[in-house]
């Protein structure tokens, strides 16, 4: 009988690149993956700290994996921050820090494996290609608990981007923890334009996504590279405050004029780029007129969404020694408000797009007639089922709007693995 694993992943697409090794490596080798309820030998939990909800969330899923019976391995960024603290959580059988996460397959699984991507449930898998960060920022505790910026070596991560093309997926994200800063640290140096340029070359992916980038970190070489077709229509570019005496205080690094700079550049050369962008609201000595000049730039800007979170005290940063600090109910009212905006520009998007043909990647089957794919400018896309298979590459001519969401009518459909 084959053993049984959980992986319960929190937090950021990093988190889920780590897991998705884990567990493809552990399934490739003789493991299964199963729900806590089908009585798994081991449970991952990898955590997350980026707010205070997070720092909850973890707790409570840790809770609830070692009510399941199973041998609970937790590792991410919470458990590094409050190691003390988790291993001293009933039914805690191992906490692993952050920098020996892969370790968790060999000593699982009792022998030394080759980290492997062969098996993942997802139609657009992450690639990790860098982990930490060496900026400050006033209000963020994940530098403490990731560390100093470092980049995958070239010849790895032309490895995995290899391994994911044979596979058939025809479309990955590049991910990291301070994506723009790939390659400073290795000897020769690189950078993020040189290591896409060799994943384009080197496979046959479709598109490659990039996740969150900085604006800093948007150079001449990045802006060329977004009018090859294999580069997906879309970047995330934090702002996360539209008013310069927050983002200094944030130690942020560049102002709202920058930011605005950075994405006319983007425009003039990418026209129809889809830019999503998070604000971080309530962020201490953001009063009325602070906020008002924040949501006075995310309107002017032609952002697709916008993401808010209300600002979190995280243990350890200067941020939650400021004074200043902004109620919870007003955090509430500002994040609301500024949801209901990202609604809008959401809606503006969708409705740019009617009657264009978008090429989709299926992600999800949502009942017998209906599949949701993501278009490359970052929409989904429903459109009749025909037996389309998750991760399947189709055309779509867009119609209507519906369910707050683009459905259109399939015009030709490549099935994962097709070419290969």
């Amino acid at each position: 009988m084959r053993s049984k694993i959980s992986v319960l992943t929190l937090g950021c697409r990093v988190n889920q690149s780590e897991s998705d090794i884990i567990e493809g490596t552990l399934r490739k080798s003789g493991w299964d993956k199963v729900d806590l309820d089908e009585s798994p030998e081991y449970c991952i939990v990898n955590t997350c700290t980026v707010t205070a909800k997070s720092d909850y969330q973890s707790r409570q899923l840790i809770r609830r994996a070692t009510r399941s019976g199973a041998k609970v391995i937790v590792t991410g960024c919470y458990s590094q921050l409050n190691q003390d603290e988790v291993k001293n959580m009933h039914g805690v059988h191992e906490v692993v820090p952050n920098s020996n996460k892969i370790s968790i397959i060999n000593m699982i699984a009792g022998k030394t494996q080759s980290s492997s991507l062969s098996s993942t449930d997802r139609s657009r898998p992450y690639l990790k290609i860098q982990d930490g960060c060496n900026q400050a920022c006033s209000y963020c505790a994940v530098r403490f608990a990731r560390g100093r910026s470092r980049s995958v070596p070239v010849s790895e991560v032309i490895r995995q981007a290899m391994e994911l093309d044979t596979l058939g997926f025809h479309e990955i994200v590049i991910t990291g923890i301070h994506l723009g800063s790939y390659g400073r640290d290795l000897k020769p140096q690189s950078n993020l334009s040189d290591i896409l340029k060799m994943i384009l070359e080197k496979t046959k992916f479709k598109r490659l996504r990039l996740s969150s980038i900085e604006i800093k970190d948007i150079d001449s070489a990045l802006i060329e590279l977004l009018e090859d077709d294999r580069i997906c229509r879309h970047l995330h570019l934090p702002l996360q405050s539209g008013n310069d005496s927050i983002l200094k205080s944030m130690n942020r690094l560049y102002s709202t004029a920058d930011y605005i700079t950075a994405i006319e550049k983007l425009l003039k050369r990418a026209p129809g780029l889809a830019i999503g962008t998070d604000i971080i609201v309530g962020f201490p000595g953001e009063g009325a007129v602070e906020f008002r000049s924040t949501m006075q730039l995310l309107d002017r800007l032609p952002f697709a969404y916008i993401h808010a979170f209300p600002f979190s005290q995280r243990p350890n940063t200067l941020a939650a020694k400021m004074p200043s600090q902004n109620t919870s109910t007003v955090k509430k009212e500002r994040v609301h408000e500024l949801k209901a905006l990202s609604d809008t520009k959401r809606m503006a998007h969708m409705r740019s797009q009617m009657y264009k043909i978008l090429d989709i990647i299926i992600e999800e089957q949502i009942d017998a007639n209906t599949s949701i794919g993501i278009s490359s400018n970052y929409l989904k896309v429903r459109i009749p089922t025909n037996g389309y298979t998750k991760g399947s590459f189709v055309r779509v001519r867009v119609s209507r709007i519906e369910d707050n969401c683009l459905a259109g009518d399939p015009l030709k459909t490549i099935k994962l693995n097709d070419f290969k």
